[in-house]
């Protein structure tokens, strides 16, 4: 019988996507290449635990659940997480950044400066700019202050960011732009922390890190995975990635994948071109993506 392999998520690497499995082994992914995998005849969906630990009751969590955590562990995941505020004496400087994602969809967001770019990567951040870096909390005091002054959100749901990467201005000075203003607006107000040390804007830009740079929005999908089921196949080759997404060319046209849906299963090697796993297909309205049947 095939060996089972539990995936623990999408990693962005320098060289791009890497998929990571339990038990410390990964696989580079590069575009063209194919990903194929397929869950046992009556196979469980398990959660996957907390901060390092195994669940204690092995509970069943639903396949189209992106956490993979039954409730108790998800508690437990978010106990100590500066995403969930439940921090407040992290002495590690912060960056305070602006993240666009399509036309119309930006958000304001802090990271630890030590992790670089990977949350951007990991958000699926077409382009961004720092705003500025310092403490923890004057970080924070200043994602709340641009969140209330510029009226931008903290948090973009990935259906909405799936949604606008079809429609992608072609040139990078394009997807800058709306960046820019909102960069120069944050610049122009008062009531900053004093220990927040403003950066001037300079955007950078992850279309091409994504393979979406080709044609606007790359490779256009037409749906994507809603969960994986027992005895469901997914087989594709790889023509875009964006934070936790890859875009696999199937036999049902390009599919979005969000690799959270893969946590909980045991997978095992698939082969053909089987995409036998329910899909939501996108709606486009004049040529845009805006929504979902």
């Amino acid at each position: 019988m095939a060996q089972a392999w539990r995936c623990s998520g999408l990693r962005w690497s320098a060289d791009g996507p890497v998929l990571a499995w339990v038990g410390g082994r990964r696989s580079a992914l590069s575009w063209g290449k194919r990903v194929a995998f397929g869950v046992a005849e009556g196979g469980v969906r398990t959660c996957v635990g907390a901060r390092g630990h195994a669940c204690p009751l092995g509970a069943a969590v639903p396949g189209r659940s992106t956490g993979a955590r039954c409730e108790e562990c998800a508690r437990l995941n978010r106990a100590h997480s500066v995403a969930a505020d439940t921090i407040a004496d992290d002495p590690r400087p912060y960056h305070v950044y602006l993240a666009w994602f399509g036309p119309g969809m930006a958000k304001v967001g802090i990271t630890a400066v030590e992790r670089g770019t990977a949350r951007l990567l990991e958000q699926g951040a077409v382009c961004f700019s720092w705003l500025g870096s310092g403490p923890l909390m004057a970080a924070r005091r200043t994602e709340e202050l641009l969140r209330a002054a510029l009226g931008v959100p903290d948090r973009i749901p990935y259906t909405h960011k799936r949604a606008v990467r079809a429609v992608l201005p072609v040139t990078e000075a394009e997807r800058a732009a709306e960046l820019g203003e909102l960069h120069a607006r944050a610049v122009s107000l008062g009531n900053w922390p004093e220990s927040l040390r403003p950066e001037p804007f300079r955007a950078v830009d992850h279309a091409r890190v994504f393979g979406l740079a080709g044609p606007p929005g790359g490779p256009a999908a037409v749906g994507e995975v809603a969960e994986l089921v027992a005895g469901g196949a997914v087989s594709g080759a790889l023509v875009a990635a964006a934070g936790p997404d890859l875009h696999l060319a199937t036999e049902r046209g390009v599919l979005v994948l969000d690799t959270r849906l893969m946590t909980g299963w045991e997978l095992l090697p698939a082969g053909g071109d089987r995409c036998d796993v329910p899909v939501r297909a996108f709606r486009e309205a004049a040529g845009v993506q805006d929504g979902l049947f």
